[in-house]
């Protein structure tokens, strides 16, 4: 997911993706915690991708 791809998203649309991807973080957490996680990078990109809705959000939250 790229910056640019979130800035044409609408406010409503990125306050659901980032309820989805602290799901998906969750889920991530907790298979770490079982040690059922066999890539474990996918818990970084999960964790920037929320960094980079947060930030886009953050800038609309600005503009307005």
């Amino acid at each position: 997911m790229k910056a640019s791809e979130l800035k044409n998203k609408s406010v409503a649309d990125l306050q659901q993706e980032l309820l989805s991807l602290s799901k998906e973080q969750f889920g991530l957490r907790m298979q770490v915690a079982t040690q059922q996680l066999s890539n474990t990078s996918q818990l970084t990109k999960v964790r920037r991708n929320i960094a980079r809705v947060k930030t886009v959000l953050t800038e609309k939250g600005v503009q307005q």
